[in-house]
């Protein structure tokens, strides 16, 4: 008998003391957004709203076959630039990088600063062949209705060129001038993988012997309804992009005639080897940019999501469980596979002598290239299936101390006061990985605030932008411009 009260009362402190531990930290956890200190800006937004929507209307479209740019269109952009921002272009010094990238540097009043670098690109995707007509209003029309403007590039990412341009345009108007060198970097083909533009430019920098503090590139948005117990919009700040591989599973052998067929064909086995992988998956870890985004917004949560992201330490293996239940919370957490080629057979009775697959991989940082083809090689089990891997592993992880990422932060609050601001790790790619070898850290982040679905329209079908929000993006570069020169 005494052995069972001792067990209850045992029982009885650890439920206690875990009670009191947990509920400790939920109170005390602090906010880590700063408090708004906005600055008053007065725009011509008029003419801003008309700049933007001109903007839209040259066909500055990357395409993979890089002999298909319509370069006449890059260069009446440029030239558009020239004559649509005079003070930008008087005060501050052009270089054109493979005749299109450019690159405008604003000399600051003190050398001994680090240089801080702003960066966009103005190249768009194409508009899908036979989608034309899904549009509510032409892709290059620019067009201005219903309080929003209309096209290709007006979230993806000529508001990011056009903002930073018109934020400087009124910076100069008033007065203003840098403590320290500003770069201002805009490439040209971002949308294939930015070589002759952001890379090209990063690498003459290099060589210049150039070293940022900090660059800052399109990336995460401030997103509506993104974190479950945040009533807020969420501003989500890119510290790291992972890393985009492509892994190509091949088998051959087994052909012959469909009446006859051995008991695995080529299809099968690829078949099995994508099930085994799809099913397996790679361990989920809380860690990195993905764990500092909950660090961030578990202050501004509900007491009851923030009872259990505030504890970590005791419900880690939940948090998990609840994240691997949409895929872009679960693309946080997981190196994700994604099945996107299969080839095989020319013939409906003939068995393929060949069959091979592609498979589109996202790296979290720590994950390389040997580990990916070691896992895939582990999982799948067949000797007969050769395995390459190719791609780049996830970027360096940006840092949350010190100056750079609470001066974004702090800029992104001056102008949307009731946004949280976080870290997050970017699942997509940006000009920004060509920054890294010249910049001591690296953020992205778009000054927009959207829509889940806003973020289906950026490479689909009727992107566009309220006049709202894009006047807000102006206003964030211009505190932002102002914050980065306070230090």
């Amino acid at each position: 008998m005494k052995f069972w009260k001792i067990a209850f009362l045992s029982l009885g402190s650890f439920i206690l003391i875990f009670i009191i531990v947990t509920a400790f930290n939920t109170f005390t956890v602090q906010s880590k957004q700063p408090v708004p200190d906005p600055e008053k800006i007065t725009l011509d937004e008029e003419k801003a709203i008309n700049n933007l929507s001109e903007a839209i209307t040259y066909k500055t479209i990357s395409y993979d076959d890089r002999s298909k740019f319509e370069l006449e269109e890059f260069q009446r952009f440029i030239d558009f630039l020239d004559h649509t921002y005079p003070s930008v272009h008087r005060e501050l010094d052009l270089e054109r990088v493979n005749d299109y990238a450019l690159i405008y540097t604003w000399k600051g009043q003190d050398p001994s600063k680090k240089p801080i670098g702003l960066t966009s690109h103005y190249d768009v995707v194409p508009v899908l062949q036979g989608t034309e007509g899904n549009w509510d209003h032409d892709p290059f029309s620019g067009k201005i209705a219903g309080g929003k403007i209309w096209g290709r590039g007006t979230l993806d990412d000529k508001i990011g060129v056009i903002g930073i341009l018109q934020a400087l345009e009124h910076l100069i108007e008033e007065g203003f001038q840098p403590e320290r060198d500003m770069y201002f970097m805009f490439g040209h083909d971002e949308e294939i993988g930015g070589e002759e533009g952001a890379m090209a430019i990063a690498s003459l920098l290099k060589e210049r012997g150039v070293q940022f503090d900090f660059v800052l590139d399109e990336g995460g948005a401030i997103v509506e309804n993104m974190v479950p117990g945040v009533e807020a919009p969420v501003g989500v700040v890119g510290i790291s992009e992972k890393g985009s591989a492509t892994a190509e599973l091949s088998v051959e052998g087994s052909g012959g005639h469909s009446s006859q067929p051995q008991s695995r064909t080529n299809i099968g086995r690829i078949a099995g080897a994508i099930a085994k992988l799809e099913e397996t998956q790679f361990t989920e870890d809380l860690k990195g940019p993905g764990e500092d985004l909950f660090e961030y917004v578990a202050p501004e949560m509900n007491f009851g999501m923030k009872y259990i992201f505030s504890n970590k330490l005791f419900f880690e293996p939940i948090i998990e469980e609840v994240l691997l239940k949409e895929p872009a919370s679960a693309a946080l957490i997981r190196t994700t596979i994604a099945p996107t080629i299969f080839q095989a057979g020319e013939q409906y009775n003939a068995l393929p002598e060949q069959a091979s697959a592609i498979i589109n991989l996202r790296l979290m940082p720590g994950d390389s290239l040997e580990d990916v083809k070691q896992f895939i090689e582990e999982t799948i089990e067949d000797e007969a299936i050769t395995v390459e891997v190719t791609g780049s592993e996830a970027t360096k992880v940006s840092s949350l101390k010190g100056k750079p990422f609470k001066t974004i932060q702090q800029a992104a609050r001056n102008v949307y006061s009731e946004a949280v601001i976080a870290p997050y790790l970017m699942v997509a790619g940006s000009d920004a990985k060509h920054y890294d070898s010249v910049a001591d850290n690296t953020y992205r982040f778009l000054p927009v605030q959207i829509t889940s679905e806003d973020l289906n329209r950026m490479h689909g079908t009727n992107e566009h932008v309220s006049t709202e929000n894009y006047l807000n993006a102006v206003k964030f570069y211009v505190e932002f411009v102002k914050e980065s020169n306070r230090y």
